[in-house]
């Protein structure tokens, strides 16, 4: 039997290749917090351990014991506009939790360490953003997810640990965190609409993302390491097709068939423009775009997934540590707790 850990287990990317990697057949432990995610995402067959990667003796006690192959890094507070007002809480969840797993990975000599990154390394470089051009993230959430890329690089040249990043974007679907209004613009629309609340869009709405939904993201992160072709490389990994905010708010009114209004706000610090190019995970992962799931076809998948579980909350931020130039939405969350 294979044994993986799959850290942020329960949340949405986790829970779901956790998912595909029982399906090929992983004995998979899951190692989470809870504070993004939800025990009744994690498959039921796998093993559950309550904790956080910024617990050295715990993860010491699970590589021991379970002697992972493979390690499969999704945890992460990936509130990317967030991430300038929680340096702190931001540097030590996504880059000091991640090496405390590169630690262990090279001292139980891992086969290989699957993490996933994003496409926030880019910065606001050319578009589409490819592997090979130089990166320069615009907030701290993108520097800590590249400061893990390199230093799984130097972990790789210096004691052999293999590694494959992937950089996903705007991920979307089923088991995602919609209690979460700082991050997951989708999931935000989707509550906001079921609150009868306004939609609230950051600036003008035309700002572009490329939306990709959970099905054609997770089961090749779960089936990369099968592919030795993958080791030691990079990857994007998405949708191809971009859509402003503005038509994704449209999009999202007509998934969830609720009447709906939208509220443009002050425009934040955020990149304008980001997708990516996938010409190299098609052709080294054997990528099939066609088969995609169409933007309007996921919408109406998490929408009907979203009124079946209805508003969730949220576990509580907070560590919000900067209060200036705090968006004054967020603003009004950190006051109202």
């Amino acid at each position: 039997m294979i044994n993986s850990i799959v850290t942020g287990g329960a949340g949405f990317i986790g829970a779901h290749v956790a998912t595909h990697l029982q399906k090929i057949g992983h004995n998979v432990v899951v190692l989470d917090d809870l504070s993004g995610g939800f025990e009744e995402n994690i498959p039921r067959s796998s093993t559950f351990v309550k904790g956080s990667i910024m617990d050295v003796e715990l993860i010491e006690k699970l590589f021991k014991e379970y002697e992972f192959s493979y390690v499969f890094h999704l945890a992460a507070y990936a509130a990317e506009g967030l991430s300038h007002f929680i340096r702190r809480f931001n540097y030590n969840n996504n880059l000091i939790g991640s090496v405390n797993l590169i630690n262990a990975s090279i001292r139980y000599k891992v086969k290989c360490f699957v993490f996933t990154s994003s496409i926030a390394v880019y910065g606001k470089d050319e578009l589409p953003f490819k592997e090979g051009i130089k990166v320069s993230p615009e907030d701290p959430y993108g520097i800590a997810k590249l400061a893990v890329e390199q230093d799984l690089i130097a972990a790789n040249e210096m004691f052999g640990l293999n590694y494959i990043i992937f950089r996903p974007h705007n991920v979307y679907g089923e088991y995602q965190n919609i209690g979460d209004p700082y991050r997951n613009v989708i999931g935000i629309f989707m509550t906001q609409l079921m609150q009868k609340k306004p939609l609230s869009i950051f600036g003008d709405g035309k700002q572009t993302r490329a939306f990709s939904h959970i099905d054609d993201v997770a089961p090749y992160i779960a089936s990369s390491i099968d592919i030795p072709e993958a080791y030691n490389d990079i990857f994007n990994i998405g949708a191809d097709k971009e859509y402003s905010v503005n038509d994704l708010a449209h999009k999202v009114i007509d998934a969830m068939g609720l009447e709906g209004t939208i509220r443009h706000l002050q425009s934040r610090n955020e990149v304008l423009h980001a997708y990516s190019d996938h010409s190299k995970l098609i052709k080294v992962l054997k990528v099939d775009k066609d088969s995609f799931i169409s933007l309007e076809a996921g919408l109406a998948r998490m929408a009907k997934w979203v009124k079946t579980v209805g508003i969730r909350k949220s576990t509580e931020f907070e560590n919000i540590e900067i209060t200036n130039n705090l968006p004054p939405i967020w603003l009004e969350e950190v006051v109202n707790k």
